[in-house]
């Protein structure tokens, strides 16, 4: 279901860390989990996990080359979110539409 894919993407960058290494990636391309430690400021181990989380939520991949991984965004698993956005904003569209025509109507 599209929700739920939304979902883990919402819950995926709802932590500020997440989305600075998401960015990141997605500005300089794929780097290794040295670098993105180095980068976010954070120790190794909570680097790892939280590009873990980005990985169930199809948010990175991975590549091993020898004693390093590497990541990369994955700026496509942004599209059901992009898809709730449009949804929602059409959504509102119609509703103050709808309010500014009877506003219209009720200041003769």
């Amino acid at each position: 279901m599209k929700t739920d894919v939304a979902n883990s993407v919402f819950r995926a960058l709802a932590d500020p860390t997440r989305r600075a290494i998401f960015a990141e990636l997605s500005s300089k391309g794929e780097q290794t989990v040295h670098a993105l430690t180095s980068f976010a400021g954070v120790s190794q181990p909570a680097v790892s996990k939280h590009l873990s989380v980005m990985k169930r939520a199809k948010l990175v991949r991975h590549r091993r080359n020898g004693r390093e991984t590497h990541y990369r965004a994955q700026p496509d698993a942004l599209e059901p979110v992009v898809q709730w956005l449009r949804d929602y904003g059409a959504f509102w569209k119609v509703r103050f539409d709808r309010l500014e025509s009877l506003l219209e109507r009720m200041d003769p």
